[in-house]
């Protein structure tokens, strides 16, 4: 008996419950319909333009997986979008649209598409490989325009775009980016690939994580042809390999990766390393292939700041051709506090909601669609957090707030901190004089009064301290 289309679509929805994150999966997949199944074509109706285009750019590998699977290989897929009519009273209007990024695999693609239209199996031992057949397997999008550069990743970002404009040519061999999930590694590591490609478009250059790596040396060595496998990644002038840390848990293939390595270093051949800590602190990694890994650089990526966060999100909006009120921005920028990542990820849950719902983004929705995002929606702001502000607005060292000055910039600076306490915490005046040195409370009753006096008389005063009081009720937020 055929399965109808809402019982296929069921099932993919089951398989790819299991891969993507909850949120992702909430956002991208639930307001997804089934339409229709006809000879195999399964019609599935989507929200918007926008939502067609994310699903295509971003989901397209896994549809095309998880329907050949339900329908076999002749699988396709069509979309119908929703179009808004312009009248409220009238349903919404549909335009059918096929989907032009599905394509089927083969089971050398999904393996690893190493050598551009080759239908070979396996790519490592075909006779007479020439080097410009291997793909190399980089994202378009991942460049240094958009990897914006701040004081969390200033030395890495730099040592990249040294090695990209002479691979192989510099100390920085290998080059070992390090850091957290979501800080941009594979990002950095990718648009040093795309810069060697723009500026030696004859360089070979080939990206893989360790685990594809780990899985191909598994691979051969059923096949009795690690020589081969060897052999191969021995062709790279700038190999890439993301995620090292993976190497502990497989001994041999961190055998074959020192082979690997010695070649291509006393080739003058360029290797850039990605992993989530410093080569120092891994675990499970052969000590001589540690040895190495320090012959070069070792540079690591920090959470971004706050301005930086700002850079990110213009630049991510510029270029999808966004805008978003200034306000909102910001929010996003004060309140995601763990990694790119995440700051991307709030970014386009905000605007899948507002192109779901018709509705224009303000704060408001931030706060509504961004919840799932930011820890707290009422952070209770402290005395220690508002410091911490002033002294970072006003770049004055924490310790100087509280020392019994009379320069003015650290007078200020004490009398706005004071001013902010009294207005955003509950703390009592007394308490708010303890956390300045000792001061009592008439000393903070007095800043208070001198801040009102100087914001009514002097128009840069004052629009430092509305500046100071928007981050900090942004931080609350």
């Amino acid at each position: 008996m055929d399965k109808s289309f809402d019982t296929i679509w069921a099932s993919c929805l089951d398989i790819i419950k299991d891969i993507v994150e909850w949120q992702h999966f909430k956002t991208w997949f639930e307001p997804i319909k089934p339409v229709s199944l006809k000879e195999k074509i399964l019609t599935i109706q989507v929200p918007s333009q926008f939502f067609y285009e994310y699903l295509e750019e971003h989901y397209v590998s896994l549809l095309a997986k998880t329907l050949k699977r339900e329908l076999g290989n002749d699988a396709r897929l069509e979309y119908r979008i929703m179009v808004d009519s312009g009248n409220s009273k009238n349903k919404p209007l549909t335009t059918d649209i096929p989907g032009h990024g599905y394509k089927s695999y083969s089971n050398n693609e999904m393996n690893f598409p190493l050598v551009v239209n080759n239908p070979v199996k396996n790519p490592f031992v075909i006779p007479g490989l020439k080097k410009m057949q291997i793909d190399p397997q980089l994202n378009s999008a991942y460049t240094f325009d958009t990897y914006i550069e701040g004081d969390c990743n200033r030395v890495a970002r730099r040592a990249g775009k040294t090695v990209a404009e002479k691979p192989g040519g510099t100390s920085f061999n290998p080059l070992v980016v390090y850091g957290g999930v979501g800080l941009g590694k594979t990002h950095l590591a990718q648009a040093i690939g795309n810069e060697v490609k723009k500026i030696n478009p004859n360089k070979v250059v080939l990206y893989v994580s360790s685990e594809k790596f780990i899985n191909q040396f598994i691979d051969h060595g059923r096949n009795n042809a690690i020589n081969d496998f060897i052999h191969f990644y021995q062709l790279i002038d700038v190999l890439i390999i993301d995620d090292i840390q993976f190497f502990n848990r497989a001994e041999k293939s961190q055998d074959a990766f020192f082979s690997i390595f010695n070649h291509l270093h006393q080739s003058g051949k360029q290797l850039i390393l990605t992993s989530d800590k410093s080569p120092k602190d891994l675990e499970g990694v052969q000590e001589r292939l540690l040895s190495r890994f320090r012959w070069g650089l070792s540079a690591d990526l920090q959470i971004p700041d706050y301005d930086t966060k700002i850079e990110i999100l213009d630049i991510k909006m510029k270029n999808d051709g966004l805008e978003m009120p200034r306000e909102v921005v910001k929010y996003i920028a004060y309140n995601i506090n763990t990694n790119v990542r995440e700051l991307e990820g709030a970014l386009i849950s905000l605007l899948a909601q507002s192109s779901l719902n018709k509705r224009e983004i303000d704060l408001e929705l931030a706060k509504k669609v961004l919840r799932n995002f930011v820890k707290s929606s009422n952070k209770e702001i402290t005395i220690d957090t508002i410091q911490k502000m002033v002294c970072e607005y006003f770049d004055v060292a924490y310790d100087k707030l509280l020392q019994k000055t009379r320069k003015r910039e650290i007078v200020q600076a004490r009398q706005i901190t004071m001013f902010l306490s009294k207005a955003f915490t509950k703390n009592s005046l007394k308490t708010i004089g303890e956390h300045f040195g000792g001061r009592d409370h008439t000393t903070v009753i007095h800043s208070c009064q001198t801040v009102k006096d100087l914001m009514d008389t002097d128009s840069l005063f004052k629009e430092s301290v509305l500046e100071l009081q928007q981050k900090v009720q942004l931080a609350a937020m």
